[in-house]
């Protein structure tokens, strides 16, 4: 598995804690038990728990940078997203802001909407 596969099993264990508004890692390892995630399983493992230890510093952030749009107004696969980016951007420092934001785009341009894109990057730009 490649990184591009290991940001897709996050940002869906990202999407899956939203929707079960169960925003912890817990089934982590039952969701990772389902996928091969190989060499990546220590950085979807390392983002999702940043995800979920640093919820509320991540919210703050996109609802500062996203204006007129708090995290309960974004679609969730859009706001899954741009969790995964920002976790990213503000805890790992192997990564680039760049490539997050670039990465982000990608996952918006699959699961988002024709607007997702543009959103993503305008919030990701100003983070960070």
């Amino acid at each position: 598995m490649n990184r591009k596969d290991a940001r897709i099993l996050a940002m869906q264990y990202i999407f899956q804690m939203e929707a079960q508004k169960d925003l912890k890692t817990s089934a982590l390892d039952a969701f990772l038990a389902e996928h091969e995630a190989g060499a990546q399983r220590k950085y979807i493992e390392t983002t999702v728990g940043n995800v979920a230890l640093h919820l509320d510093e991540i919210d703050k952030a996109l609802a500062a940078h996203s204006i007129g749009w708090s995290t309960g107004r974004m679609a969730k696969a859009d706001l899954a997203v741009l969790r995964l980016a920002c976790a990213e951007i503000l805890y790992d420092e192997t990564i680039p802001k760049s490539v997050s934001i670039n990465e982000a785009v990608e996952l918006a341009k699959t699961y988002g909407d024709e607007k997702s894109p543009a959103f993503v990057n305008a919030v990701l730009k100003n983070i960070g």
